[in-house]
Formats: C-alpha cells, structure tokens, sequence
C-alpha cells in the first residue's frame, strides 16, 4: 500500500505542476524580461560612469539618467505585475488546501464509522445470526453482500484518504514555492525603488546645473545640430547616388534588387537589432529635457547605447554600398536592401569594404566611444525617406 501511495503522490505532483505551467510561462516571462532590463541599466549605468570620469556632457548623462529611470519603473511595473499574479495563485491555492482539507476530514470520518462498523461485527457468528434472521431470501444475500464487502470498502476508503493527503501536500508544496517567488520579488522591487529614488534625484541635480548656463548648452547643440545636418546631407547624398547609378547602369550588380527590397519589407517589425542595448536617443524631432521649448537637431535614426566594443551586425542580406568618415560619428557604412538602405554609425572599425555582400547578422563593425558616449546610430531609409528604425525592427 505505501508504494501505492508513494506513485499517487507522485502522480498529483505531476498534475500540479502541469497546472502550475501557465503560471511558470508567465514567471519565466517576467524573468526574460527584468534580465533584459537589468542588462539595460548595466550599459547606461557604465556609460554614466564613463562620463563622469571625464569632462562630463550634462545633457548626455540627463539621457541617459531618465532612459535608467524609465528602464527602473518598467521593471517595477513589472514586478508589481508578477507580484499579484503570484497573489491571485496564491488565493486559488489556499481556497484548493481548505477544500481538500475538508475532503480529507470527511473521508475520515466515514472511514471511522466503517471501522467501527467492522469491528463491532468482528465475530463471524453475529454474521450469521445477522444473515439468518433475514425475513426473506432477498434480505439474506442483501446482507451477505454487505459483509463481505466491507472490508474491501474500509481498503478503499483508506486509499482515498491516502490519495487525498498526497494532493493536500503537493498543493501546499506550490504555494510555500509561490510563498518565496513572490517575497524574492517584493525584495527587487525594494531595491528598484532605491535606485529609482537615487537616479531621480540625479536627474533633478542634473537639470538645476543645466539651467544655470542655457547659452553654453546652447552652443553646444548648434555645434551638434551642425554635425547631424552634415551626417543626413551624406546619407541623403549617398542614396541618391545609389538610386542614380541603378536606373543609368544597367549592369546586373547596379541594377535595383526589387526582389530582395520585398524581402526586406515583409520583415518590417521582426528585422534583429544591429546590436543589443537600450535606445536612448528616438527617431524624429525631439526637445530639450530641460529647456522643453528649445528643439534637438532633427533625428533620422535613433541611438542605442552600447558596452565598449561591442559588435555591430547587419539587420539584412544586402550589399555594401560606401564606407565614409563624418566628423562625430566617426566610421559609417552603408548598406543596401534593394531600394531600402541601412546605416551603420560610430564605429571604431569595420570588417567589411564596398562591394562586400553581408548576410543577416554578419558583422559589419565595432562600435567606438566618442566623447564618453560609446553608440551606435542607426538609420533605415526607403529609397530617399528616411523611416524609424524602432518600428522596423523587432520588439524587445
């Protein structure tokens, strides 16, 4: 009988644990995601270091601050999701013990009265003088029944109680597990609110000092607004003469891969990231944090903040069209899809030259550190328009 319930126990614990994998799925979800997060905070917090180690940019560390502070909440949103997901199951659970607890104390209870029956009725004679004082035949084997199935029913109800404990255990089992998931949660959200805390009130040091001295920022962003007009002159340029050279050249390698820009385009929103860190600076017009009336230079891409050497990959087939050097971003290089066209900026070096083809993911460069700030920029362009690159590649 123990190894009986030995396998039922066993048998209950795999069906829990099978209605526990929904919950599982949504427990490794959330633990994707605060890695992907935490990996986040990781660059930005190393990049900020990195800054304050040399003549610091304000504005660069305020980016970076408030892309740590949104990083920061999403993971305490999340947290506090996961945390009353565990609640709710929680609930279920103890609603499911109390039940089988019951169950358990009913079982019992019959199970004594059997016992009891039975022990009373120990003597074989009073089974007999029991079953011949029937009134009729039918009594008779009515009663002979009840006796010799007794004892099977006292084996069976004491296996159902056995069955029912082992339920109750494994039960109680997943929510002590469900118990110290949540309290290891509750422990990071803790934490997350410090770190919120302490970034938040950097973040408002950092905008006092910005407002101190409006002029010199100011020079500052027509220096960078000069270097962003120049960039998107190049690349604008550089499509251009792409597009020329395909409708005048009708050599096979100039003429447009339509078939490939089809291919591009039915990957719009699942292309890979051309490498792996936050996005601190978006595509499109933006403003000032601080100075919220004064305009940032004009976007055509976006900025994802990188570790130190980190590689930088091709998001599709394509072939590489020019590799130039443009003062603040260093080495840039140019690939093309067909009538879409991606770019590569702020590397350090290239592994690749024009004329080179490129698979997806094939390593294009190593992304340099310029000015404290080591990013990637980006740009993803539609014959000559440029397009956001967020919206092309796949969500995080």
């Amino acid at each position: 009988m123990k190894m009986r319930v030995r396998k039922i126990f066993v048998s209950l614990l795999l069906a829990a644990i099978s209605a526990f994998a929904m919950c599982a799925q949504d427990t490794e979800a959330y633990r994707a995601k605060v890695a992907a997060l935490e990996k986040e905070i990781s660059i930005l917090d190393r990049q900020i270091s990195s800054n304050a180690a040399r003549s610091r940019n304000l504005l660069s560390d305020l980016t970076l601050i408030r892309k740590q502070i949104s990083n920061r909440k999403a993971l305490i949103s999340a947290a506090e999701k996961q945390i009353r997901e565990y609640s709710d199951g929680m609930v279920t659970a103890q609603r499911k013990i109390n039940r089988l607890q019951e169950r358990i104390d009913t079982l019992t209870e019959h199970y004594g009265r059997l016992v009891r029956s039975a022990y009373k009725n120990r003597d074989p004679k009073i089974w007999y003088m029991y079953i011949l004082a029937s009134d009729n035949l039918g009594q008779a084997f009515r009663r002979y029944g009840y006796f010799r199935n007794l004892a099977d029913e006292i084996h069976a109800q004491a296996e159902r109680i056995e069955e029912a404990k082992a339920e109750l255990a494994a039960e109680k089992a997943r929510l002590q597990e469900m118990k110290a998931d949540a309290e290891q949660v509750r422990d990071r959200r803790k934490k997350e609110l410090a770190s919120l805390q302490a970034d938040e009130a950097r973040s408002e040091k950092m905008s006092a000092q910005l407002k101190k001295d409006r002029r010199k920022y100011e020079r500052q962003l027509a220096d960078k607004k000069k270097q962003v007009d120049a960039l998107n002159r190049e690349i604008k340029r550089l499509v251009e003469e792409a597009m020329r050279a395909s409708e005048k050249d009708d050599k096979p390698e100039a003429v447009i891969d339509y078939k490939l820009a089809a291919e591009f385009s039915r990957n719009k929103g699942i292309l890979p990231w051309p490498a792996d860190g936050p996005v601190v600076e978006g595509f499109g017009q933006r403003y000032h944090p601080v100075f919220t009336r004064l305009k940032l230079p004009f976007s055509n891409g976006i900025d994802i903040a990188l570790q130190p050497g980190a590689a930088v990959r091709a998001v599709f087939d394509g072939v590489v069209k020019q590799i130039v050097v443009m003062p603040g971003y260093n080495i840039c290089v140019l690939v093309q899809h067909g009538n879409y066209f991606s770019f590569y900026c702020k590397l350090q070096s290239n592994n690749v030259k024009a004329g080179d083809k490129v698979k997806t993911g094939e390593r294009i460069g190593t992304v340099d550190t310029i000015n404290g700030e080591t990013r990637l920029h980006f740009q993803i362009w539609q014959n000559q328009t440029p397009q956001n690159p967020e919206l092309w590649l796949r969500k995080k």
